[in-house]
Parts: C-alpha cells; structure tokens; sequence
C-alpha cells in the first residue's frame, strides 16, 4: 500500500470525502477482496477501482467493452497525473510491446483492455509476468445472457479467478435486477466476494412520458424550449429512423449527428469522437450507441421509440446527467410502438424461454409507461430498490387523474371479440365509435351489438383505453396478425363484471411529455452565470488545443463550483470540488486568468 485511500481521493481527484458506499468498497477491495459494485451512473463507480489501483502495488488492468471509449478514459486519467494506457485494434504493435513492458516494470497504474484482447493466451501469459494489483469488469451486466447487452466474450472472463488467485476481481454495473445480479455472481465465479447495491435512483433525472402526436413536431419543441445548445442523445428503434430524424433535424437548424451499426466505421468513429469532443451536439442513435458512455454532461436522453424493457431504458437514461447536474429523460410513445417490440422478441431466433422473460420485461416497461403512481417510485421498485414519491416526474408535478374504467373495458373487449380478434386498433375503434368506412361496410360490422356502444368517447380516448389494456395485460397484440388485437384468457372475470379495472385519464390537450420548463444549471447572482460561460470558454480552447473532450479537463459541475466560489489564488482554487493536485498544476493559472478578468468585467458594468 503506496498511501491512504483518502489523500489520493485529495491529492488526485480533488474530492474532500467518499460518498455513499465507496470507502468500504475500496477498503475491501485494497484487503484484496472481491466484490460487485452496483451503483447509480454518476455514482462515483470508477473511483471504486481507481483509488485501490493507485493504493496497492502492480497494474490494475480494466476490462472495457467498447474500445471506443477506452483512449478518454485514459486521458481523462492522465490530465490528472494518473499513469494509465489502453491497449486495443488502434494502438501499434510497438506502442503495445512498450505498454506490456512498462506494466512488468511496474511504471503503470491501470491499464485498459477490451474482454477480446485480454483473453488472447499472449496477453495472459503476459500478465503472469507483471506485477498485478487488481482486475475491474466494468458494465459487468454483458455477462447476462438475459440482458440487452449480452457480450459473449465476458463468459469468458471467469477464467481470471483461476489464472490470477490471489488477485482481487471488482465488477462494476449501473444496471442490473436480482436475476441479472445473481448470474454475475455465478458467471464471473464472484461467489466469495462481496456485494455492495447502493441503489438506483438518479434524483437529477426528470423521467417524463407522453403519447405520440406527430412525435417530430413534440420533440422539436421540447428541444427548442428546454434544452436549446444543450447536448443530448435521442434513441431510435431503427437505422432508417436515426438517419431521418437526424437530417430532420439538421434541416430544422440543429446540430445532429446520427450512429447506427449500418454506418461506415469511421463515420460512425468519427461521429462518436465530435459527440464527446464538442458541446451542443445531438446524437440520434439506435441502442448501438451509449454503453460507457462518459460524457457527463448529457442534459437529455429523449426515446421517439419504445425500448425493449425497463433495463434497457434505465441503461440509456442513464447517460443524461452523469454529472449530477439537472437532466431530462424524454419519451413519447404509442401501441405500434408495443406491436414493433413484440415483433423484433417474436421474430428473433432466441429460445422460447428467453422470449418469454423479454415479454415479461416489456409487460413491465409498459406498466411503467401506463402508470398513473410515481415513476421513480415504479423504476426503482423493478430493482428492488424505493423511494419517497419524488417531486420530479411528471406524475408527481402533473398527478394523473383515474376512473373506474370497468365499463369501458367491457366495451373494447366485447368488440375485439365479435370482430373476430382479427383486427388492429384502428378498426376495432370505428366500431366501438360506429365510424362507416369502407371496411366495416365490407365486413357488415354495423350489424354487429358492439357497433356505436362507444360513440361518447373519441378516438383518442379509445387508443389510450386499448393501450392501457396491452400494458395491464388484458389484450396482446398479436404480432403474427399484423397488429391484430386479441382477448388474454383471463379476462372472462371483466367481462361478467367481478374484476374492476381502474384505468388513468390521459390529458385532452397537448402531450404530458411536450409540457416543461428549461432545465438548466441555476444562478442567484447573474454575475455567476456570466463567469460559469466565460469558464466554459476558456474550457473548449483547451481542449480543442489538446484534442481531447471538455469534461476531462473539468466537469461542468466543478465549473459551477469555481464560478460560485470565484477563488482568488491556488490555495483557494485547491479547495473546489474536483480540482486535484495534477489540474491544478495544468490548469490554476489558466482558470484563476479567467476568474479574475470576468469578476473585473463584470465590477465595473
């Protein structure tokens, strides 16, 4: 042991104090224990594994998925005086014969590595020769064969407990259920080591759902009126969908790039790399695009599709806002949208078990979406985990009216029922309606008892009934029927009246998820903000000079601390959240610079 967890956490990281569970976490893992770490994105997981790699003796090698990404990491880790390297496909052969050298001479703190690569007998044999203070498994959820990003080769990784004894394994995740967790456990051959689950909740994170009405035209204002120069990421459920939105949106006067698997390598390299780099951008993406995500400074993850479970949507929310300051999570959806998942868990060659826990997690997104409770509250619950109602979703700020919706229910299932559970919603709400169209006049479906009985309400209301129905497993959409809606076999209690069903007003007028006020970081002194913009400024010049992202030199949120606090010398600037010994020896004089001239500016207006 080279120094205390917390004077590095100072001297390093520029942090007065751990948070939540990380200090008996890294007191384990520098014992030499193993561990699985669940915490929030924006917990504070890295350092979980960063202080016990800076405290023991020997490499800390890190498992990373996305090769990507590893390059910023590193640099992230070496503007603060960190000795870190990646090894991947980019880095050449001279480059990594000097890298592995540097690691057997113990000249390196971390060193990062793709699952792939570390499992190459060369690199094994490799590691055998360097002295090894531990090993991280970050997005330890790829382990999950149940789980939406399912990575083969993370199977594999087991192998380390056996090559590499005496060396402790720390797997990290934001995002994994009972199930998922126990079969980490299992797979990575974690079961001695200790389990640290510190919750889920993401308190800076607005979640807010609405329904489709012209989705382009919704998301457009939410953009323009709450988060305009912001960056965010809006997910897509196809390739033809992100192209076309993103060049909408381009047409619209908007920065937006656009990344599915289908794009060129390097188009899509580079687009990821002008996303981190630059501020203001938007990427529109399909779920190709996100995992370890680092950019803290995501104010909106906005869905114009519905995400296949509530894993995945908390996954990709959870890039919005890792910096702790305020964030939107968007989302605006319809029943196509549960016929289009249906069909991609129907039509894939998974086995028929599989199918069945991904209709079960889709059966629980919707009730997410439908839900008239909190829906923090509903989110959390998923992963065993609660909270207080929250203040901060849009059914805590606009709550949902409910009715007993007995009679109503009773309506639609009758007419899906004597039009012959054929048809899709549209048809079966003429009927209910006693809308004539040329197809229920083909069909003779005026003669029908359900014609008309449900005139009183409009089409709207009818699709928001129909929907809420698939959500509380009533009707199934039947992908194999072209979108056709059928009757669920318990539902015969409904329909002689002994089960109620109590359903949620939707609002008549515009979309709860087009309604909000900007979501942005607050000043009570304007002479602040002017100061937090003129940092930021002076940021960007920075990093365009060295060529890396903004938030490596420093975070919007350390930034907002300096503009509060507007240190004078480097004594004071030392004491800011986030500003350690090695950016403060890169970067005091050139911030201190800024502090001063705008404060001077300012006095004097």
């Amino acid at each position: 042991m080279v120094d205390d967890p917390l004077s590095i956490l100072r001297s390093v990281f520029g942090y007065e104090s751990f948070r939540g569970p990380q200090r008996d976490i890294i007191d384990h893992v520098i014992a030499g224990g193993d561990a699985l770490v669940l915490m929030p994105t924006g917990g504070g997981k890295s350092l979980c594994y960063q202080v016990p790699a800076l405290c023991r003796s020997g490499v800390a090698v890190v498992v990373s998925p996305l090769i990507a990404l590893m390059q910023d990491q590193v640099e992230a880790l070496r503007q603060l005086g960190v000795k870190a390297a990646a090894i991947n496909s980019t880095i050449s052969f001279g480059a990594v014969v000097e890298i592995e050298r540097a690691m057997r001479a113990g000249e390196i703190d971390l060193v990062y590595v793709a699952p792939e690569r570390l499992l190459q007998p060369a690199f094994l044999d490799n590691l055998a020769r360097c002295p090894l203070a531990l090993f991280a498994i970050d997005e330890a959820h790829c382990v999950s064969q149940w789980g939406h990003d399912f990575r083969p080769e993370y199977l594999q990784l087991a192998t380390l407990a056996d090559r590499f004894p005496g060396v402790p394994r720390v797997a990290l995740t934001a995002t994994a259920d009972g199930p998922t967790r126990r079969e980490i456990v299992e797979r990575l051959h974690l079961t001695d080591g200790a389990q640290f689950i510190s919750g889920f909740d993401r308190p800076n994170i607005r979640y807010r759902i609405g329904l489709k009405d012209n989705p382009k035209a919704q998301l457009l204002r939410f953009i323009r009126e709450e988060h305009p120069g912001d960056s965010g990421i809006i997910y897509c459920l196809s390739r033809n969908k992100v192209e076309e939105t993103a060049g909408w949106l381009r047409e619209q006067g908007l920065e937006a790039l656009a990344y599915h698997a289908g794009l060129d390598k390097h188009v899509r390299a580079a687009n990821q790399s002008k996303f981190l780099r630059e501020e203001g951008l938007i990427m529109v993406a399909t779920i190709a695009f996100g995992m370890g995500i680092d950019k803290p400074d995501v104010r909106f993850v906005a869905h114009l599709d519905l995400p296949k479970s509530l894993e995945a949507y908390y996954q990709e929310t959870g890039r919005a806002g890792r910096d702790g300051l305020p964030s939107d999570a968007w989302m605006v959806y319809g029943l196509q949208d549960v016929a289009k998942v249906r069909q991609m868990i129907e039509g894939s060659e998974a086995p028929d078990e599989i199918k069945a826990i991904e209709r079960r997690k889709l059966n629980a997104l919707l009730g997410f979406c439908e839900t008239a409770r909190c829906r923090r509250q509903v989110l959390l619950e998923y992963f065993a985990d609660t909270c207080e109602p929250c203040g901060n979703c849009d059914t805590c700020l606009e709550p949902v009216e409910t009715f007993d919706g007995t009679q109503v229910t009773q309506k639609a299932l009758s007419a899906i029922y004597r039009t012959g559970q054929r048809y899709g919603s549209g048809h079966v709400i003429d009927v209910l309606r006693g809308t004539e169209t040329e197809r229920t006049r083909s069909l003779g479906h005026q003669r029908l008892p359900t014609w008309g009985v449900g005139a009183d309400l409009g089409k709207d209301q009818w699709q928001s009934v129909l929907r809420q129905l698939v959500a509380l497993g009533h009707v199934v959409v039947d992908v194999e029927g072209h979108g056709a809606l059928r009757l669920s076999p318990e539902v015969r209690p409904i329909l002689r009246g002994e089960q109620p069903v109590l359903l949620r007003k939707d609002p008549a007028a515009r979309s709860r998820a087009a309604k909000g006020e900007r979501r942005q970081v607050s000043f009570d002194d304007p002479r602040h903000e002017a100061l937090f913009h003129a940092l930021r400024g002076r940021r960007m010049e920075l990093a365009r000079e060295q060529g890396v992202p903004p938030y490596v030199i420093f975070h919007d949120a350390t930034l907002v601390e300096i503009a509060r606090l507007r240190p004078r010398d480097t004594d004071e600037m030392a004491r800011v959240p986030g500003v350690g010994a090695g950016k403060l020896a890169r970067y005091g004089d050139a911030f201190l610079a800024v502090v001063r001239e705008t404060t001077d500016r300012t006095a004097a207006e």
